[in-house]
């Protein structure tokens, strides 16, 4: 990728795992400059956001489900 600088962004250790192949470190790196570059009256990650929530809803993900999966993540998470 032509112009890129590295950065430091903390991840779970799966994905450090899955991002020591350089084309998915790129993949992503490519995928998180068009989300973050600035663009006049669009923000793409809001925009990516609402589209994923529209196909949640659409899937049948409910609140209340979203809340206890990510309670249930938080006691994972403690252990």
């Amino acid at each position: 990728m032509a112009d890129t600088v590295d950065i430091v962004i903390p991840v779970e250790a799966e994905a450090a795992v899955a991002l020591t192949d350089e084309r998915k470190r790129e993949a992503v790196g490519r995928i998180v400059s068009r989300i973050l570059r600035p663009q006049p009256g669009q923000d793409l990650l809001l925009e990516a956001m609402r589209k994923l929530g529209t196909e949640a809803k659409a899937k049948g993900l409910t609140a209340e489900t979203l809340e206890a999966e990510l309670a249930a993540h938080k006691v994972e998470r403690t252990r």
